[in-house]
């Protein structure tokens, strides 16, 4: 597909009942529940102040953690997977050490309350309701929120994601992920499963990205927060994405991170 924006890959016309994501316990998501609950991340963010120029923290890598960085993505926000615990500066400014203004922290809610936001910082958990009341709850605000967005014309050249060294815009994130496709001939229904952390901009470009584009199916590899459930073992799919120190999986083919450039 014609993709230059995350927006993009959440197009109306892509709501179908196709596999596009599996989490760690081998539940299967459609296209068309991907789409509809990014626009409802979207929806409930924007009432934390998400919106171009903030930054996102984004604790976790299941599907709610990667809801929060659509939902960011299509209020132009810049998302960080894995942030530190402390996004304010020694002198309590609306900065990271980084340099990045972060505005949000999403988070497993039992860890959300370890995170060091500045004066006016939202913090959200998932999974357990929040006894704090000045906790949001990511489930609830999606189970609640209007399942629709209104269309943003966002510039390629858009912040999309930083690892603390780098920002990685829309555009430059698409054409990574089309490299991918392209250089290992994704098609409609191939199984990527990341086996490498989100706090690599790569593997969200090869493991979550790439197979969006191709219309296949994300594949996520290891237990977390959102679920009880043990991590599923063994091959799951026909791509791993794998970091560099991992010389095998159980997939048959390895997409390796130093192959891919963004």
């Amino acid at each position: 597909m014609t993709a230059t924006t995350v927006g993009d890959l959440f197009a109306r016309e892509r709501r179908t009942d196709r596999p596009a994501l599996e989490d760690a316990a081998g539940r299967t998501y459609d296209a068309h529940w991907l789409c509809t609950s990014t626009w409802k991340a979207g929806n409930f963010l924007r009432h934390s102040g998400v919106r171009e120029g903030v930054a996102v923290g984004v604790v976790g890598s299941g599907p709610m953690a990667l809801l929060s960085f659509f939902g960011t993505a299509l209020l132009e926000g810049t998302t960080r997977f894995d942030p530190p615990r402390n996004l304010v500066d020694d002198g309590d400014s609306a900065v990271a050490p980084d340099g990045t203004a972060y505005r949000t922290v999403v988070a497993p809610t039992a860890s959300v309350g370890d995170y060091r936001l500045p004066t006016g910082g939202q913090r959200i958990g998932y999974g357990e309701k929040p006894d704090d009341p000045a906790v949001h709850h990511l489930d609830t605000g999606l189970w609640s929120e209007n399942p629709s967005f209104p269309p943003i014309d966002t510039d390629p050249d858009t912040a999309v994601l930083t690892d603390g060294n780098r920002t990685i815009t829309h555009g430059d994130l698409l054409e990574s992920a089309r490299d991918v496709v392209e250089a290992n001939a994704l098609e409609t229904g191939d199984r990527v499963v990341v086996r490498a952390p989100l706090s690599d901009p790569r593997t969200v470009a090869a493991g979550v990205i790439a197979p969006l584009l191709a219309d296949g199916v994300c594949v996520l590899s290891s237990s977390s927060d959102e679920t009880d459930a043990d991590g599923l073992t063994g091959e799951r799919g026909v791509y791993a994405i794998s970091s560099e120190n991992r010389e095998s999986t159980p997939e048959p083919r390895r997409i390796a991170l130093e192959t891919v450039s963004i």
